[in-house]
């Protein structure tokens, strides 16, 4: 019998954790504390029902990752979506290829990447955190533990996504574009009633990109970060100028260190803006502290999220270094 993530983490024995800090800085003009208690999710860009389905799961007290399950599912079946799953832009290949990762409140993490034919990575990748002892699984192993898992596989091309790409092709010219349709990657990040905390990611990444290509969005820090004591975090935009920062990561490092969300997606986009010279990328980031306090901020001006709580649905601005 294979070990399961959960018998592995028993034998490693009880964590610890640190005490909360707690901050009373000056906040920007996105950031709101807008409950203290009830549940809460973001995520980026105009993601209104995969938000209103997470929220809807956790009225019901379903737990935090199915909540997050739920929601990112109606966006990777979205075929009108052409960033996240079915009908997803493929590789320069013409072969679709996902990513995705999902964390906890425990702070434990399931990933794949490179994943083809399997329309809900983002499912596949909490099958990883919850049976194996593994974090992430790649390419024709991903898909091999999809099909153990019982998940079919199926074409995740559309009418529409092979015309573009036969026109793509034309000129095979390669140049990610800002803000392309006003939505990308989703990243999801929620708390419940009792503060517990917990997130997902899921993209069929850039496209037109190098067959191989992996971004951010399944990497643990990178694309998604959770800290319990301390807040979470998620990205969307150019992988890897993301990846390069650690961006994520970075967020809930300068929350624990008593910056507001909101601080510290400035400074974290900051550092990213730092290291590239020219103004033709984006990125955004997403934060929520551990008394959901929130943070947006971007690279470019126009990138919004939704911000959903009990009984209201809210598409947000997010403030940019350059506007």
């Amino acid at each position: 019998m294979g070990i399961t993530r959960r018998y592995f983490h028993k034998l490693l024995g009880t964590v610890v954790s640190l005490p909360l800090i707690t901050t009373c800085r000056n906040v920007a003009q996105t950031e709101s504390s807008t409950i203290t208690s009830g549940n809460l999710v973001l995520s980026t860009w105009n993601n209104r029902r995969a938000n209103e389905t997470a929220i809807n799961s956790l009225k019901k007290n379903q737990d935090l990752l199915t909540a997050i399950e739920k929601g990112i599912n109606t966006v990777e079946a979205n075929p009108d979506d052409m960033s996240v799953g079915y009908g997803g832009r493929p590789d320069r290949d013409g072969n679709v290829t996902l990513d995705a990762c999902i964390m906890d409140h425990n702070g434990h993490a399931g990933a794949v990447t490179y994943l083809k034919n399997y329309m809900h990575p983002i499912s596949i990748a909490r099958k990883v955190l919850e049976d194996t002892p593994h974090v992430i699984l790649s390419g024709s192993g991903a898909a091999k533990f999809a099909e153990a898992q019982g998940y079919k596989s199926q074409d995740l091309m559309t009418d529409k996504s092979r015309k573009e790409y036969q026109k793509w092709l034309e000129k095979g010219l390669y140049s990610p574009k800002v803000n392309i349709e006003r939505h990308d990657t989703i990243g999801m990040i929620a708390s419940d009633r009792d503060n517990n905390m917990s997130g997902g990611c899921s993209t069929s990444g850039l496209s037109y990109k190098m067959a191989g290509r992996v971004g951010d969005s399944p990497i643990i820090g990178a694309g998604l970060y959770v800290d319990n004591d301390y807040g979470c975090a998620t990205a969307t935009g150019l992988g890897e100028l993301v990846l390069e920062s650690c961006t994520t990561f970075l967020i809930v490092e300068l929350m624990r260190q008593g910056l507001s969300p909101q601080k510290a997606c400035e400074e974290a986009i900051s550092r990213v803006i730092s290291k590239n010279s020219t103004k033709n990328i984006q990125v955004g980031v997403i934060a929520m502290d551990k008394n959901k306090n929130i943070g947006a901020f971007s690279i470019q001006k126009g990138f919004n999220f939704v911000k959903s709580i009990e009984t209201e649905t809210t598409l947000i601005e997010a403030n940019s270094y350059y506007s």
